[in-house]
């Protein structure tokens, strides 16, 4: 049996954590703030292509892609196959209706984005959805296969992370939806907050997931309390474990959903990270149906848990992308 106070030390920074959520965080507070001004987030037609550089990355990248899939293309002046793709994708993102909003990167000006996607050879086209990074297709690929990948990746946004897109208006100002949202003073729920991570750190699991559940049952976007349950729930589900079944349930049933996820949970709160998410990426591979939208579920936790910065995640997220498509 684990003992009553493990703790996520090494594992998870609540602190940490919630300064990696606040792209996300103000994201929301925008939709929420133009859905109270009437819809004024409305974007214009020429809002829907952007020059992005390192400097916005973040604002323009991060926190738009929760709330509409954002495809990168990675180019350069002097790349002649760049300058026949380019131009097709901008064409299809004003033709897709803020279905996708797509992002140009000009790879010479930087090179740390370009490292950091790990770009071998431009053109190269990513997208970014809800923080998750997946390649799409290097090269100039034709247009009939452009419009197959991103009607993928426009259902998979829709059907496994509730993005709709970005309401499209020709009579919009260009650049009239960008304005920042306001910094978020101090709410209702920073008291329950503080108590609840008091009582995750004193190892009170249930008094915490019930502190956290009190906040999002008023305050349902509530990002800080989302993933202080996620890692309350992650120790409250290992608690009364037995490691050694465990583990040998999960050596004799590799293709076993269940059997896998409960050793990943294992994997985490022990600090074994990278075997943590191996172990479902590989699941994710040989499961189907019921078995595979389980793990995957269970590995996006995981990511929360960890922290979207952390680059154990950025790396887990490409390989699970490649399990997906």
């Amino acid at each position: 049996m684990q003992p009553r106070n493990m703790s996520m030390s090494g594992v998870v920074d609540l602190a940490a954590v919630k300064q990696a959520q606040e792209a996300k965080a103000k994201a929301e507070q925008a939709r929420a703030e133009a859905a109270r001004q009437g819809g004024t987030g409305a974007v214009s037609p020429a809002d829907l292509v952007i020059d992005v550089d390192e400097a916005g990355f973040e604002s323009a990248v991060l926190q738009r892609s929760t709330e509409v899939p954002v495809v990168i293309d990675f180019w350069a002046e002097w790349c002649e196959p760049c300058k026949q793709l380019s131009p097709v994708l901008e064409r299809l993102a004003v033709e897709y209706g803020g279905r996708f909003l797509l992002a140009k990167i000009d790879v010479d000006a930087n090179q740390m984005l370009m490292q950091q996607f790990g770009v071998q050879g431009i053109p190269a086209v990513f997208a970014v959805v809800a923080g998750q990074a997946l390649p799409l297709f290097q090269g100039a690929a034709g247009e009939t296969q452009i419009r197959q990948t991103l009607d993928q990746l426009v259902q998979v946004a829709e059907e496994r992370f509730g993005l709709t897109g970005l309401v499209v208006d020709p009579e919009a100002e260009p650049g009239a939806a960008h304005t920042a949202a306001p910094e978020r003073p101090a709410g209702p729920h920073d008291a329950a907050l503080e108590a609840a991570v008091q009582a995750l750190d004193a190892g009170d699991l249930d008094g915490a997931v019930q502190a956290y559940k009190n906040v999002l049952a008023e305050e349902p976007g509530n990002t800080e309390a989302k993933v202080g349950l996620a890692q309350a729930e992650l120790l409250q589900r290992v608690q009364n474990a037995d490691p050694q079944k465990v583990r040998r349930d999960a050596a004799d049933k590799p293709g076993d959903a269940q059997a896998q996820i409960a050793a990943a949970d294992l994997d985490l709160v022990g600090g074994h990270v990278e075997d943590a998410f191996g172990r479902l990426i590989d699941t994710v591979r040989v499961t189907a149906g019921d078995d595979r939208d389980a793990v995957r579920l269970r590995l996006l936790e995981l990511f929360e848990v960890v922290g979207a910065e952390d680059p154990r995640v950025t790396a887990a997220r490409r390989a699970l992308a490649r399990a997906l498509f």
